[in-house]
């Protein structure tokens, strides 16, 4: 039977800790944050559900820590569901014109993207 690598666990708990230096901000003070990022129209409301996913997200990631593989497995597909399609919407923004600043939201999303596809290569 496979054990879940600890350094997986190590990475579901950093995970954590990155989605909620997003979410926090992101909730409290929408206009604020994402005008650190370049925008100028804000929309209050879908920054708050953008921020309410990485809540959940990141505190699955902090819950589920001690979990077993095939809890983990299950967390990895949404895991690379959520950060693909995250891509691809931040992409597509930044074809639309959205500002340059979004890049770096978008190499986290890769980052961690490929740290999750390798753990549920690993884990298969």
């Amino acid at each position: 039977m496979k054990q879940v690598p600890s350094s997986l666990r190590t990475w579901f708990t950093i995970h954590f800790v990155v989605d909620y230096l997003f979410a926090i901000p992101l909730f409290i003070a929408p206009a604020w944050f994402l005008s650190l990022f370049g925008f100028t129209v804000i929309d209050p409301v879908t920054a708050r559900l953008v921020a309410a996913a990485l809540f959940a997200v990141g505190g699955i990631s902090l819950l589920s820590r001690n979990e077993s593989v095939d809890a983990y497995k299950a967390l990895l597909k949404l895991k690379i569901i959520w950060s693909v399609s995250a891509i691809a919407g931040l992409l597509v923004s930044l074809w639309q014109g959205a500002p340059k600043q979004l890049w770096l939201v978008v190499l986290i999303f890769a980052l961690f993207c490929g740290i999750w596809s390798y753990y549920f290569l690993k884990l298969r």
